[in-house]
């Protein structure tokens, strides 16, 4: 299914460059675009240096929402952002008088216009988060010659998954940095790790798996290949390569062993995703509403502020739970240190 036990994962928001994807592709990992927060024009711009170099590679989308917010989240939604007030103007920022309704393509993230796109100008691969892609979708896809993967985090979001004709699952563990996967309610930790959650999902369904989440170094990817899993996905662990385009005070944060904790919250996006905890996440975690994308824009411009003025205490510090071990310098020789312990 994929050239390479390593894939290095798409990460949004400007962190997964076509530099990255290309040097981890020649060091000898799979790659992926960032499809996410893209319009499709921005999504064709970044593909380009994929499409040139030839091979295989991968394009991940986001899932949107298509249902408006309940009462109950829009009115805490609505808490927040007046909670969010004193912050706002600590750093100079404005909360936006207006957030995209969820008929709006930016709060769909352009979805249509990227699956236009992707059916126009097919890819070898494409992968979703955040949710399942209807049957139509995948079923379109694979009339385009495009595989299709899933992104899931239990058994039953795999077994849902399955059934709507994917190639394959990338399987992401609670550890994982950035936002959850997740899809359907249940337990927020389930298995202990991603070895155990990846050998839950191999012995549910028959597709090949992607294991994810707290893999810092070779053995643990290892023993996540021995669980069933045909590759290993790699995000917090390439976040401080040179070709990431992570902030430097992120990349600098998770090397500062001032942060010694990670937690999952829902202060920066409205999603569950885990970070450094700072004070941001300190102070909002508690109150903030399960309400993506909107929370995404309305604290848009409060972390604009925070990295322009080089405040990381206010700003979203991805991390998995293998923080730590990640490591700076070329992406190459990040992807090679894996590959030779495997």
């Amino acid at each position: 299914m994929f050239a390479s036990p390593i894939i290095v994962a798409p990460m949004a928001g400007g962190t997964t460059t076509p530099e990255l994807a290309l040097a981890a592709r020649r060091a000898g990992a799979f790659a992926f675009a960032a499809g996410g927060y893209r319009t499709a024009a921005s999504l064709a711009e970044h593909l380009a240096p994929l499409r040139t170099a030839g091979g295989g590679f991968g394009v991940n989308l986001f899932v949107p929402r298509t249902a408006p917010l309940t009462a109950a989240d829009a009115a805490a939604l609505a808490r927040y952002r007046t909670e969010l007030a004193a912050a706002a103007e600590r750093l100079g920022a404005g909360l936006p008088a207006d957030l995209p309704g969820p008929a709006d393509p930016k709060a769909q993230d352009f979805w249509d216009e990227k699956l236009d796109l992707l059916l126009v100008d097919p890819v070898p691969l494409v992968s979703f988060t955040f949710g399942l892609a209807p049957d139509s979708v995948v079923a379109a896809l694979h009339a385009k010659g495009t595989r299709v993967v899933a992104s899931v985090t239990s058994v039953a979001e795999a077994v849902a998954a399955a059934r709507t004709g994917v190639d394959a699952l990338v399987v992401q563990h609670y550890n994982a940095g950035g936002h959850s996967a997740a899809f359907l309610p249940g337990p927020s930790q389930g298995a202990p790790g991603v070895v155990e959650l990846v050998a839950e999902v191999r012995n549910a369904v028959g597709l090949p798996l992607v294991g994810a989440g707290g893999i810092g170094d070779a053995a643990t990817a290892k023993a996540v290949l021995a669980a069933g899993a045909e590759a290993v996905q790699l995000g917090t662990a390439v976040l401080r390569s040179d070709e990431s385009g992570a902030r430097a005070l992120h990349k600098d944060a998770l090397a500062d062993p001032a942060y010694t904790a990670t937690a999952v919250t829902r202060a920066f996006t409205g999603r569950a995703a885990r970070a450094l905890v700072n004070d941001f996440v300190r102070q909002h975690s508690a109150s903030a509403p399960h309400a993506y994308p909107e929370v995404h824009f309305l604290t848009g411009p409060l972390r604009a502020a925070a990295a322009a003025c080089g405040d990381r205490e206010s700003l979203n510090l991805w991390a998995g739970t293998a923080w730590q071990k990640a490591a700076a310098g070329p992406v190459e020789g990040i992807v090679k240190g894996f590959l030779d312990g495997l």
